[in-house]
């Protein structure tokens, strides 16, 4: 999926601060430059204009049909007589907030001896009254204590409401890119969260959260669910989503894709960036994403997920032929009281097969790790000092 743009979040870089440039896989701590084909809806229309645009998009074959009970509920929701959309807006718009990511980095003969600042924003969901709110992983990624950049790195939120206040990194889970984080303030306005297993494809869908940044905080855009059950690989993971042309951008990472009675049900997270294509945006169902905040808001991580321990480098063929060393997993180290410590890994042991699969990439191990659960054995093989080694480990729990 090399034309995906991951991390639909805006960042700023003060002094050449981790610059990075990306043709493919454009990951969003880069500011696009993509405004896209995107049409950010105002809060207002009537209904005669939605019916239009409903009509319009059956007949060039974007969709078949609005579902009618759903453009019922969103009607409902526009008790003043506005659109569906404006109704959807006042409700759901309250709970949608702004995050900024701010990392400091000492200065030094690079940086002109000055303290480097890099800046990234994206979108969260409140759903707690006190203050949880739920992003993507990638949104807040350096504030997590796991992250060497998380002691100088600090997360602000600003409200629909015009308030900022400083928040604190609760749990992150980067294979499902889910994160909590709070705020110390009380009596929000949470959101509503839906049913995505109760999706139709054709059915209204509402974007609102902050294309390019805070710019534009609180921006709403209009479409349709276009898919369900979307398989979408991106840095190795693997991720189930659902497909909208609601026009998502960067800074819409972490916020609200919302139904037509108002409730949440999807996590914003990437879309398509490609000359020629548009309207491909994907979200998290809220179905898949729930039972994970509900862990991190509760543990800080999610329990259960098996863990080996090792960081490793992958010795290729041509490596192998040149070091005279076997092709597999070189151990770069090993993490104190892991399962790999337990087992007896060491540092510059060779990992070359794992529950009787034979290993090359790092890819491969973890995709051997899915199948089992933190206390599962499983037997490996190693080479050290030439010699291959049958070790017993027992998966220990990722925090």
């Amino acid at each position: 999926m090399r034309f995906f743009q991951k991390y639909l979040f805006q960042k700023e870089y003060a002094r050449g601060f981790y610059r990075t440039a990306a043709l493919v896989l454009v990951c969003c701590l880069l500011t696009s430059l993509l405004v896209g084909g995107g049409v950010y809806l105002k809060l207002s229309g009537d209904i005669k204009e939605m019916a239009m645009m409903a009509e319009s998009h059956a007949e060039s074959g974007t969709f078949t049909a609005y579902q009618t009970s759903s453009l019922e509920n969103a009607l409902e929701l526009a008790a003043d007589g506005g659109s569906a959309v404006t109704g959807i807006a006042k409700k759901v718009g309250p709970s949608i907030v702004g995050i900024r990511m701010l990392t400091q980095s000492p200065g030094g003969w690079y940086f002109g001896d000055e303290t480097a600042q890099s800046k990234a924003e994206g979108s969260g969901i409140i759903i707690s009254s006190d203050g949880y709110i739920m992003t993507n992983y990638h949104v807040v990624q350096y504030a997590d204590p796991k992250n060497y950049m998380s002691k100088s790195t600090a997360l602000e939120v600003f409200l629909a409401d015009k308030r900022q206040a400083k928040a604190k990194f609760i749990g992150g889970d980067q294979r499902t890119d889910l994160a909590v984080i709070k705020i110390d303030l009380n009596n929000l306005p949470a959101a509503e969260l839906g049913d995505s297993a109760a999706l139709e494809v054709g059915e209204l869908a509402v974007a609102i959260g902050n294309p390019l940044g805070l710019e534009f905080q609180g921006s709403v855009t209009a479409g349709v669910i276009s898919a369900l059950n979307r398989t979408v690989n991106v840095d190795d993971k693997t991720l189930n989503l659902i497909q909208t042309d609601a026009a998502i951008n960067p800074g819409n990472s972490g916020g609200a894709l919302v139904n037509s009675k108002g409730q949440v049900i999807g996590i914003n997270t990437v879309k398509i960036s490609v000359a020629g294509v548009e309207g491909l945006g994907f979200a998290i169902p809220i179905n898949d994403a729930k039972p994970i905040v509900d862990q991190l808001m509760m543990f800080g991580y999610v329990k259960g997920r098996p863990f080996i321990g090792i960081a490793g480098r992958e010795i290729t063929a041509e490596i192998s032929r040149q070091y005279g060393l076997p092709v597999g997993i070189y151990i770069l180290e090993v993490t104190p009281g892991s399962g790999a410590a337990k087992a007896g890994i060491q540092k510059g042991d060779v990992l070359v097969s794992m529950a009787g699969r034979d290993v090359r990439t790092m890819k491969e191990v973890d995709q051997i790790k899915k199948n089992y659960k933190a206390g599962d054995r499983v037997d490996v093989t190693i080479v050290r000092n030439g010699k291959n080694m049958r070790l017993s480990l027992t998966f220990s729990e990722e925090r």
